[in-house]
């Protein structure tokens, strides 16, 4: 199957705002402005982050309870920074309550994204698939990535949603079978070359750790199978990292989330093809482009 750039396109399914601009950020200011119909479904509004900007610290979800609010505002500024303009939240803006961190209260609240009935939210995405009609769907691991569980749940409903959609027996709608499914992946390599990278530029490593190894978000060099060069969208992602003031700290070619621990910005951004057939590769056997083999 091949196709123009205009007729292309991408579905990311990520679990809160600014998980997009962290894991894909520069790739979908790539194919946004190559005419890619470029679709982000956000799960949850994020109602249980930590808040970096003290000003703000009445939002928190155990005063106000109003960061999720507060994120999408965020997240509309994160949208047009990208220029992406298909931006939709699952089920609807706070339909899935933030399910705060693995071993927290807020896992067990009825309304959390952790508690949903994965078929049923699926189902909601279902229509999404069947109306944008992606070639390729982004999403996280089997662990989401470091064990979130709204973004081990968000790797389910993508996985499951994407089955239904090409089921012709489930629901309403034409089906729609999506060519390439990729998982969001961070190279043992990369996160070590950034690690001696801020070492030398005098900055502290983010993690407490003997080997890299032993960090439960990266991967296999072996596993990793595209690697999307969006150097020229690098300042786009920036200006969409800097658009969650709230969660992100930028500094130069940094960043840090509420740990305030630095992270490399990366503008070469990993896949791992786990459903249809590569495209042609590049010189170090990895597709340099999602719609690999789908381009007319």
């Amino acid at each position: 199957m091949t196709a123009s750039a205009a007729s292309l396109s991408l579905l990311l399914v990520h679990a809160h705002p600014d998980d997009e601009v962290i894991n894909n950020g520069a790739s979908m200011a790539r194919y946004a402005a190559e005419g890619v119909h470029v679709t982000l479904v956000t799960c949850t509004l994020g109602e249980e982050g930590e808040i970096l900007v003290p000003a703000l610290a009445h939002l928190a979800s155990d005063r106000e309870d109003g960061l999720g609010a507060h994120r999408m505002t965020e997240m509309a500024d994160s949208m047009k920074a990208l220029g992406v303009s298909d931006q939709r939240y699952l089920g609807g803006a706070g339909r899935f309550r933030d399910s705060g961190m693995m071993g927290t209260p807020q896992n067990d609240r009825p309304d959390s994204f952790w508690q949903a009935d994965v078929d049923e939210a699926a189902g909601l995405l279902v229509p999404v698939i069947r109306e944008v009609r992606p070639q390729v769907l982004v999403t996280y691991d089997e662990i989401g990535g470091y064990g979130h569980p709204d973004h081990i749940q968000a790797h389910r409903v993508a996985m499951r949603a994407a089955e239904l959609a090409a089921d012709p027996g489930h629901g309403e709608g034409e089906a729609w079978a999506i060519a390439k499914v990729y998982w969001n992946a961070m190279p043992k390599s990369v996160v070590k070359a950034s690690f001696d990278q801020m070492v030398a530029d005098g900055k502290q490593p983010p993690f407490d750790f003997k080997d890299v190894d032993e960090l439960p978000f990266v991967v296999d060099d072996s596993v990793v199978t595209a690697a999307v060069d969006a150097g020229d969208f690098f300042d786009a992602k920036v200006a969409a990292l800097r658009s969650y003031p709230t969660q992100v700290s930028t500094e130069d070619t940094f960043f840090a989330l509420s740990n305030n621990v630095g992270q490399s910005i990366m503008s070469v951004e990993h896949y791992r093809l786990v459903r249809g057939e590569p495209g042609p590769a590049g010189a170090d056997g990895r597709e340099t482009d999602l719609f690999a083999g789908l381009r007319g």
